[in-house]
């Protein structure tokens, strides 16, 4: 552990350099940054593998921190192979007291192959396909938001009830059509909520959101299924005037960790940059993603969350 520990003080003394906090809502994008480079040192973070085991006891330490409350939703999946994998969904609970919620989504495991899916690149070579994805986008970029949002809400305790879920399995199999072991969280969260009656007010899934050329539009499933919220947060990202980067256009639909939420009933929508060439590739790398792009998302993340 001592080369992660040496790893994450020279990404966050790197970060701290770089960006100032947010000077709307105190969300520390640098912050942000540094942390999202502490879960990428751990390696990629394939269900079953030792750093995913790390990484999750790291995201597991770190929300006890902040939050009010950690609950670790622990099971075992069997995959299409019939190969039983360990598996976890991290859920950090601010003010679990309150009935009036608002869910945040992110996952935070990575691919563990190199090849894409029917919207996304992937690797060029057969060598490279079989090399698991970094994830410094996709699934550390969420993380790290999260964490940065997690020590602003320790600081400024929210009027409503806030939970951040941290999925496992979002990435693990292949998407299809049809799609075969992904999700698997997500929909182990849906099967298993926090308590019966669980009703957010609204949620966001936040996924690839830490590109250094960000440039996020409305997703599909999103439009079509919780029109409400797509506008409550491209509306705010606006009037906070990052309207260059949450841009009011359909990107078309996707499958991601809000689609088994959607089914289940609830109100949540992605917030997902999908034009991202390093997408599924070993080239999902620290360098790719930048601070001023996590301050930006973290900032209207904190601000959705302020206007309750």
């Amino acid at each position: 552990m001592k080369p992660l520990t040496t790893l994450a003080f020279i990404l966050l003394c790197v970060a701290c350099r770089g960006e100032a906090p947010d000077k709307s809502t105190g969300f520390d994008g640098a912050a942000a940054y540094g942390y999202a480079g502490v879960q990428v040192g751990f390696g990629p973070r394939v269900p079953g593998t030792p750093a995913a085991k790390a990484a999750g006891d790291w995201i597991v330490a770190e929300m006890r921190k902040r939050a009010d409350q950690v609950v670790v939703q622990a099971f075992d999946y069997k995959d299409a192979k019939g190969k039983i994998v360990p598996m976890r969904n991290i859920l950090a609970r601010f003010r679990p007291e309150l009935k009036d919620r608002i869910l945040y989504v992110t996952h935070w495991d990575s691919r563990p192959t190199s090849t894409g899916r029917c919207c996304s690149p992937e690797a060029q070579t057969e060598v490279e396909r079989n090399v698991p994805v970094p994830g410094a986008n996709d699934g550390a970029s969420g993380v790290g938001m999260f964490i940065a949002l997690g020590d602003l809400l320790k600081k400024n305790k929210p009027a409503v009830g806030v939970d951040l879920l941290f999925t496992d399995g979002e990435d693990y199999g292949v998407f299809g059509p049809p799609p075969v072991d992904v999700l698997i969280g997500a929909q182990y969260f849906a099967d298993h909520p926090p308590q019966a009656d669980y009703h957010p007010l609204f949620g966001v899934l936040w996924d690839m959101i830490g590109d250094k050329d960000l440039r996020i539009p409305q997703e599909g499933n999103s439009i079509n299924s919780a029109p409400e919220v797509v506008q409550r947060v491209w509306d705010l990202a606006a009037e906070l005037g990052h309207s260059d980067v949450f841009v009011p256009e359909n990107g078309g639909g996707i499958d991601d960790d809000h689609t088994p939420l959607l089914r289940a009933g609830y109100r949540i929508i992605d917030v997902i940059d999908l034009n991202y060439k390093p997408h599924h590739t070993p080239e999902d790398t620290m360098d790719k993603i930048s601070a001023k792009s996590l301050g930006i998302v973290g900032d209207v993340a904190a601000a959705l969350i302020a206007r309750q």
